[in-house]
């Protein structure tokens, strides 16, 4: 079928691309589509390709018409049903939903590696760390010359898909900044764990420079539970005064494993319950 040919599908014979970066959110803005649907209907035609299967169809561009169209009561959809490969509708879903407004960044990282992934099987260069001068761009300067951006940003982006959830959830909620975040990438995942621990634990996140010694100090093999709890509960210029005692100090007293949440809690009920005594006494 040509590109410029579209029928109307039923709404019920379409299905999630699988892996989508892009989550559907039902916000106020959809809601208004809802409205605008049960008037004049769906205008622009989605973007569809059969399953492998024959049981429906792929929605690759228009989840959110889709999900407006089942809030205003529609079965049926104008679409674009086209014959595209994985690899072909990767790029084609990607490139069809980068420019939407609020984008979060582990959206646009998954996107980004998708198609990065998806221009490489489809044999553009791979070699992505050769400075050899030729005639054909490397791959990740493609993607980012295709979303008018440079490819460092690209590649920083594409680095946050190394982050456990927990982490990349805090860069979309804002608390982790992007650079940081970067650093933290480089992180393995059971130090990125301590870091979490730590982050809950102290309510604190880290700064650059913080976040950008914790990455030396992985490269050189010496990021432990300790060091990254010295490093997150450093002293800085616009916190409150503090009491601080070093893990060294402290280790000695509880088993090995003790994080430092359950640290600060066995401390905190012994110092409870010196208090009730102390007040019993004077009590008598």
């Amino acid at each position: 079928m040509k590109k410029q040919d579209f029928t109307v599908l039923k709404i019920a014979d379409l299905h999630p691309f699988p892996d989508n970066p892009f989550h559907l959110v039902e916000d106020e803005l959809l809601m208004e589509m809802a409205e605008s649907i049960k008037e004049f209907g769906v205008v622009t035609p989605i973007i569809t390709r059969p399953k492998k299967d024959g049981n429906g169809y792929e929605v690759i561009a228009g989840q959110r018409r889709v999900r407006a169209s089942q809030l205003a009561g529609v079965e049926t959809i104008p679409a674009f049903v086209l014959p595209l490969d994985c690899d072909r509708a990767i790029i084609t879903l990607v490139d069809s939903n980068i420019q939407r407004e609020n984008i979060l960044p582990s959206e646009r990282a998954f996107a980004y590696k998708m198609k990065l992934e998806a221009m490489k099987r489809q044999g553009y260069r791979t070699d992505l760390t050769s400075s050899q001068v030729g005639t054909k761009l490397r791959t990740d300067e493609t993607v980012a010359q295709g979303f008018g951006i440079g490819k460092t940003t690209v590649q920083r982006y594409i680095r946050l898909t190394e982050l456990i959830p927990p982490i990349l959830q805090m860069v979309d909620e804002g608390q982790i900044a992007l650079t940081p975040a970067v650093e933290l990438s480089f992180l393995k995942k059971d130090e990125q764990e301590n870091l979490r621990i730590t982050m809950e634990s102290e309510d604190a996140t880290p700064s650059l420079s913080q976040a950008q010694r914790m990455k030396k100090l992985s490269q050189m093999g010496r990021l432990d539970m300790d060091t990254i709890f010295a490093i997150m509960t450093e002293e800085k210029a616009n916190q409150r005064e503090t009491v601080k005692i070093g893990m060294d100090k402290l280790r000695k007293y509880f088993p090995r494993g003790t994080t430092p949440k359950q640290i600060e809690d066995a401390i905190l009920r012994l110092l409870e319950r010196e208090l009730q005594r102390k007040r019993n006494r004077d009590s008598r």
